[in-house]
């Protein structure tokens, strides 16, 4: 059915049909706070961690004199910082639509993840590195290893401890596919993130431990500044691993194929419809999709028909999938309806 068949074509129905959705945003927000519910427990556990491993690798760190344990003091520090920023753009995300922001908040937590990818890359890996190359120019023999090694035993185990929730609750939360496919899929960065610090830690951890030992067993200091150089280089690496997962949700990511496909056979089920020309969608928040439909409608249906057609299939859509905070319907010929170029 063409938009001119309706006064005030396509535009009526975003005028009249989303204004209630807005409501409906906030709604949507609720329910994402709620499944942020073990994510934030994720977050607050690997903060805890950090906070107290942080304090116990830089007073390894002044007595020791080892390189590589400042540096994962750093590492620490930083991690903390970043949890803590994760947490402020979670708190920003829930905040409900307005005037200014009509889909609402909820990207706000992807700017937030893309600062921390930013953080890592800059702090973390940046003075890492800088330690490292001082300690391999001006060694200094470490003054007591075994103090490294304790810290550094009791730093791995609490780190575990943070990556085994962190792994539970993001592989509770992504029970289809491999580990890679879900990272490239998942819309909530904090699960993520953490889960992705807490194994650059454990490896900075273990790289450090190598280069403690190897300094004192062949009574050379400046294996341990290469030893910090290496933990500067995970760090890098995963700082732009995240980035890139978070510069794609900043921009903007479609919902997945089978919430699409979900959408479309609804929608094509109803017998006024005569085609579905396209379903698209974008996150605004983790648990909350924006959708935009164009349909071709019988040409016979009047312009009460329709709105009541449009009025059952959002009441649908919205039953099958919750998460569906706005939905944008727009009656459009089949031969007038735009097409996107399919991703390489």
């Amino acid at each position: 059915m063409p938009a001119g068949d309706i006064p005030g074509g396509h535009f009526y129905y975003w005028r009249t049909r989303m204004a209630p959705h807005m409501a409906e945003a906030s709604g949507s927000q609720s329910m994402s706070a709620t499944k942020q519910t073990g994510s934030n427990f994720v977050i607050f556990a690997a903060l805890a961690a950090n906070l107290g491993i942080a304090v116990a690798k830089f007073i390894a760190a002044a007595i020791s004199g080892s390189s590589s344990m400042l540096t994962e003091g750093f590492h620490s520090v930083v991690d903390s910082l970043n949890q803590i920023l994760l947490l402020y753009g979670q708190h920003r995300g829930r905040r409900p639509p307005d005037e200014a922001h009509p889909f609402g908040y909820g990207r706000e937590l992807y700017f937030w993840s893309f600062v921390v990818a930013i953080l890592i890359f800059g702090v973390g890996a940046g003075v890492s590195i800088y330690e490292g190359v001082v300690h391999i120019y001006e060694p200094e023999p470490l003054s007591d290893p075994i103090l490294n090694y304790v810290v550094l035993g009791v730093a791995f185990a609490m780190e575990g401890a943070s990556w085994f929730f962190a792994m539970r609750e993001f592989a509770a939360a992504n029970r289809d596919g491999g580990w890679w496919e879900a990272v490239r899929k998942s819309k909530d960065p904090a699960g993520f993130i953490v889960l992705f610090e807490d194994s650059a830690a454990l490896a900075g951890l273990v790289i450090a431990a190598i280069g403690v030992w190897a300094s004192q067993a062949w009574h050379d200091p400046r294996i341990d500044g290469v030893a910090s150089i290496a933990i500067g280089v995970v760090l890098a690496l995963v700082a732009a691993l995240l980035a890139r997962e978070s510069k794609g949700l900043l921009i903007g990511e479609g919902a997945d194929s089978v919430t699409v496909a979900r959408v479309r056979e609804i929608v094509d089920a109803r017998a006024e419809i005569t085609s579905v020309n396209h379903v698209r969608t974008i996150h605004t928040a983790p648990e909350s999709i924006f959708v935009a439909i164009s349909a071709d409608f019988r040409d016979a249906l009047t312009m009460g028909e329709a709105e009541l057609l449009i009025e059952e299939i959002e009441t649908e859509l919205k039953a099958a999938m919750p998460m569906l905070s706005s939905i944008y319907i727009r009656p459009e010929r089949r031969e007038d309806a735009s097409t996107l170029k399919p991703v390489p």
